[in-house]
């Protein structure tokens, strides 16, 4: 009987157990029936921001469907949204109903990416909303970003404040984000850090807008503080190396200074990198291979100052050991001496030792890689390689890898839409089959920007090299601006209204004159120069005409110039108005030129010349300059000048190369042959043929000091002269010194030479001098070297002045100048500008100094 109780507890235990597993299964099920209906399939907390583009696929959180099944998409829903359309969101998505997705899969991923792309949302959330078979239908759930409405920027002036939030971007519309907020704040603190205040401070707050859904307000509180500056700079570890010295090395980082206002004494933390890299580059270039900056350090003074300690480690100084040329066959290793310019026992400078080898980035560099460049050699590498350090000598091996000559295979140019491409093409020194030069790629870029139709500063060549066959393609990429000019002018002086009209098309084409198809307006586009100008007035009427082909017969640089003018002059009472027609002065002049370039001494040298002749017909008209008011002067004259023009590549603002001309002047000497007494004769007779000869220099140097500041350097010389004594010198062709330069209203072949900081002309007599020199000092910095305009500052030293005859030349007699000023060039109107110039000394006969003075510029002048 027991034994039976026994069995039958057992039996109920074992009946409770099972009881109790079944009533927890239950309780299981029941929790998992009571769960939502939606199967979360991918949830992400990603900032707009910071979205990465190798998002993880999206895992699955419920097993109620195939997992890395293909389903046929049913519907989208979109929830969450303020101002979007459900309609939008969609299209942003990529998704279409009725397309295959796969559950996870790379086109759901991609959706998410594509609504986080446009930058409206702060967070997606993407479920699935019902399974249907083999469709299903995708929840899209999404918070929008606010709008930015309004910007408000306290601590500062207001018109700061607006130049700041432009610069910021700060635009209304703009969607507002923690980056948004936090890069704000940054660039805020860093604008003011750079002009001294290290201690600003910048607050951002975002509150609701309520007049606008989803728009906040923003207000920034910007704490300058007071300006901070360098009290002083010291080195820690400097043995070989002042302190003054180093200090000069620092260029951005300066110490308080009294009366140094060019440079702020200010810590620009980029500056101080950019400075201690100098420093170590000094250290290299004495020799000093091993020196470094242990650390640097920065403390504070009371008074709103700070100290900077720099620590450095100098090393050893070296020098140049034994210095090989390995793998040189077609250069011998004096040739390659000659370029390296570096001697064994030669204090070690690395930087001279690359610059020498690879050169120093200029087009002018004179290098051994160069060397080999500018000869076919474009597959070729030059390394220098430290081998053995002993004691305090370098041992350097220049590595050569001259591989085979390349040869230029074709040559294209992209860009030239107005232009045709024989005239480009003619101006290209890489021909197809000629062996590859860097040299004359450099040049091809200046010749292109000298024609005056494309941007200069745009022109790019392509290199693609063909190392199987040892070829090269090049394509030049020019951007055309427009190269024509007009003037229109009309005005009132003198009691008579002036009018003038101009055009100068530089880019002409008379072959297509009567080719309708090519009037664009006008035929356009072979290079040649045609131009026309007109003024008149009550009392006087000029005209011109003239053309220009630089390439005549199209083969060879040689030019054609061909130019004819009229000017009729008649007598004007200033007190009554009224203008005398029986008392005038007729001017005829026409002239023809060729020019050629020059293969010798080298193709940057031109030859012109030119036959010019005037002729100059006085009826009872009376000029300062003439000895006569009636008669005729005929002047009939040769002119030769050899050029070399190397500056560039910009015509507008050269950077490199120089200019300079040697030119003479001359005509018949009629009085040594005609016998005929001048002692005796009337000075209508005596110049009714003119006879003189000219000689000119003048010389032009451009050098870069960095990639924008420019220094150009002029030297100018003159002198009249005449073949008879008896004769004298011609009342005709003189120098006019002083003013802007411009020549105007020439009715006796005079030349005008700008001196500024003096009147127009009045460095030199009434009748005008028989001899002149000038020097110029000129640094030029560009603003804007754009094609719609070119525009730079200058500030000018000067010094010239004119001389009748070789009694009064005295070279060390000038007139001194120096001023700031302004150009801008524009195709349509060519050179603007304006000069503020102070004359040190002062005018012919005074005893006043000449002053400030101001000059306009108008016109082609560079």
């Amino acid at each position: 009987m027991e034994k039976l109780v026994n069995k039958l507890k057992n039996s109920m235990n074992k009946l409770n157990i099972a009881l109790l597993l079944f009533t927890f299964f239950l309780a299981i099920t029941s929790v998992r029936a009571q769960e939502p209906k939606n199967n979360i399939l991918k949830e992400i907390q990603i900032k707009n921001d910071s979205i990465a583009n190798d998002s993880i696929p999206p895992t699955l959180k419920n097993t109620t469907f195939k997992k890395d099944s293909s389903y046929e998409l049913g519907g989208i829903t979109v929830k969450g949204l303020q101002k979007f359309e459900e309609e939008t969101v969609k299209v942003f998505t990529g998704l279409k109903v009725g397309q295959q997705i796969k559950l996870p899969g790379d086109k759901l991923t991609s959706a998410i990416k594509k609504l986080y792309e446009t930058k409206q949302f702060s967070n997606v959330e993407v479920y699935i909303s019902k399974i249907d078979g083999d469709i299903a239908y995708l929840e899209f759930e999404v918070q929008e970003l606010p709008q930015l409405n309004n910007v408000t920027i306290q601590g500062i002036k207001k018109n700061k404040a607006s130049d700041l939030q432009k610069d910021a971007e700060l635009k209304k519309g703009a969607m507002v984000t923690d980056n948004l907020i936090v890069t704000t704040k940054n660039y805020f603190k860093k604008k003011f850090q750079e002009k001294g205040f290290l201690k600003t401070k910048v607050a951002i707050n975002t509150r609701p807008d309520t007049s606008s859904v989803n728009t906040v307000n923003m207000l920034i509180h910007i704490d300058k503080g007071e300006k901070v500056k360098i009290k002083n700079i010291t080195f820690e570890g400097n043995k070989d190396f002042s302190t003054k010295k180093l200090r000069k090395t620092l260029k951005n980082t300066k110490k308080e200074m009294l009366g140094r206002f060019w440079k702020k004494s200010k810590f620009i933390e980029d500056d101080f990198k950019e400075d201690l890299e100098n420093l170590i580059t000094t250290y290299s270039e004495k020799g000093y291979r091993d020196a470094r900056v242990v650390n640097h350090s920065i403390s504070w003074n009371d008074d709103n100052t700070l100290n900077l300690n720099i620590k450095v480690e100098e090393g050893k100084k070296y020098i140049f050991g034994n210095i090989q040329f390995l793998g040189n066959t077609k250069y011998t290793d004096a040739q390659l001496q000659r370029l390296l310019r570096i001697e064994k026992g030669d204090t070690y400078n690395g930087k001279v030792l690359k610059e020498r080898v690879t050169g120093d980035g200029s087009p002018d560099s004179q290098d051994i890689a160069t060397l080999y460049q500018d000869n076919g050699y474009l597959f070729s590498r030059v390394l220098p390689v430290e081998t053995r350090v002993n004691n305090d000598s370098i041992d350097i091996e220049i590595r050569i890898y001259e591989d085979q000559p390349t040869r230029i295979k074709k040559v294209t140019v992209n860009g030239n839409d107005k232009t045709n491409d024989h005239v480009v093409f003619r101006e290209i020194r890489t021909k197809p089959g000629y062996l590859y030069s860097k040299r004359d790629i450099i040049r091809t870029i200046r010749e292109i920007g000298q024609l005056g139709f494309f941007d200069a500063e745009a022109i790019s060549p392509d290199i693609n090299p063909n190392y199987q066959d040892k070829t090269v393609d090049i394509d030049y990429t020019v951007a055309e601006k427009g190269s024509s000019q007009i003037e229109l002018q009309g005005g009132y002086g003198g009691g008579s209204f002036i009018g003038t009209l101009g055009l100068s098309f530089n880019n002409f084409s008379v072959r297509n004159l009567f080719n309708k198809k090519a009037y664009r307006p006008l035929p356009m586009g072979d290079g040649q120069t045609l131009s026309l100008r007109l003024q008149k007035s009550r009392f006087y009427t000029t005209s011109s005409f003239s053309f220009v082909e630089p390439w005549l017969g199209g083969k060879k640089p040689q030019s054609l110039s061909f130019s004819i003018y009229n000017s009729k002059q008649f007598r004007y009472d200033y007190q009554t108005n009224r203008v005398d027609k029986d008392q005038r002065l007729n001017i005829v002049g026409a002239s023809i030129g060729l020019g050629k370039r020059l293969q010798w001494p080298d193709n940057y040298f031109t030859l012109s010349q030119s036959i010019s002749y005037q002729l100059y017909d006085l009826k009872n008209y009376p000029v300062s300059t003439f000895s006569f008011s009636t008669g005729s002067s005929n002047n009939l004259s040769y002119s030769i000048t050899l050029g070399r023009s190397s500056a560039g590549p910009n015509p507008v603002f050269p950077k490199q190369g120089s200019e300079f001309s040697i030119g003479a002047k001359l005509t018949l000497p009629y009085s040594l042959f005609n016998d005929k007494d001048y002692s005796t004769l009337e000075d209508s007779e005596k110049y009714k043929w003119l006879e003189y000869y000219k000689a000119s220099f003048k010389g032009k140097w451009y050098t870069a000091l960095t990639d924008d500041l420019v220094i150009m350097t002029n030297a100018e010389f003159g002198i009249l002269g005449s073949y008879n004594s008896k004769l004298g010198d011609s009342p005709f062709e003189r120098y006019f010194v002083g003013g802007d330069g411009i020549a105007t209203f020439q009715l006796d072949g005079r030349e005008t030479i700008g001196l500024r900081g003096y009147e127009n002309g009045r460095l030199s007599t009434i009748s005008g001098g028989t001899i002149y020199n000038k020097f110029q000092l000129e640094l030029r910095y560009p603003i804007t070297l754009k094609p719609s305009a070119s525009i730079y500052v200058l500030g000018f030293l000067e010094a010239g002045n004119s001389y009748d005859g070789f009694k009064n030349f005295n070279p060390f007699v000038l007139k001194r100048s120096a001023g700031v000023g302004l150009r801008i060039f524009m195709p349509a109107f060519g050179m603007l500008g304006i000069d503020f110039a102070n004359g040190f000394d002062p005018l012919p006969g005074q005893t006043e100094k000449s002053g400030w003075q101001t000059h306009f510029i108008i016109g082609q002048q560079f």
